[in-house]
């Protein structure tokens, strides 16, 4: 039976929810691309199903933040997803500050193992750092979903030269945290 992955672009294509922003790029575009790119690798190999949050690029989930992120773990919770994942971009006032982290609801659960395979991977396929992963109870859609969820952040939108990276190498991103489910799950 294929293991089934929701993948969640974060934030809208603009309000309510929409992202970060920074030179010159939206976060909202940049984890569609990346997520677009995630759900064909997933796709492709026959131990998945995947499920994406955003289905077209101007799609709007939700009327309000609140009714944004709801309909997010609704759509993972009714399909019975096996892992959530949120893709997410970050955002600082250092300009400097780079590298991938991940965000789960619990230390020592499996949500925060595969997290730490994601960022990993991720680190790996880009060659930017691994910042770790981190508890944060508080995020909506770590709390609110039934299954092991990771709200991973791709890199800064802040920074010039990741920024760019980025938006201009969704499908490496994107296999950094395919590479990284499979790990997680045995598969590679």
């Amino acid at each position: 039976m294929a293991i089934k992955i929701f993948i969640d672009q974060g934030h809208n294509p603009r309000n309510p929810n929409a992202g970060a922003e920074g030179n010159g790029l939206r976060e909202q575009d940049i984890t569609y691309a990346v997520g677009v790119a995630l759900a064909e690798l997933l796709r492709l190999d026959p131990n998945f199903e995947v499920l994406l949050s955003r289905n077209s690029p101007d799609e709007i989930l939700g009327t309000s933040t609140a009714t944004s992120l709801s309909a997010r773990t609704t759509a993972a919770n009714n399909w019975g997803a096996d892992a959530f994942i949120s893709i997410h971009v970050n955002a600082s006032d250092i300009t400097s500050a780079t590298g991938s982290e991940a965000y789960v609801f619990s230390r020592g659960s499996a949500a925060y193992d595969l997290a730490e395979d994601i960022v990993m991977n991720l680190s790996e396929a880009t060659g930017f750092p691994n910042r770790g992963v981190f508890i944060r109870p508080s995020l909506y859609v770590l709390r609110n979903t039934r299954m092991p969820a990771v709200l991973v952040e791709l890199g800064f939108i802040t920074n010039p030269e990741e920024a760019r990276f980025m938006a201009d190498n969704p499908r490496l991103y994107a296999r950094g945290i395919y590479n990284g489910i499979r790990e997680y799950y045995g598969l590679s």
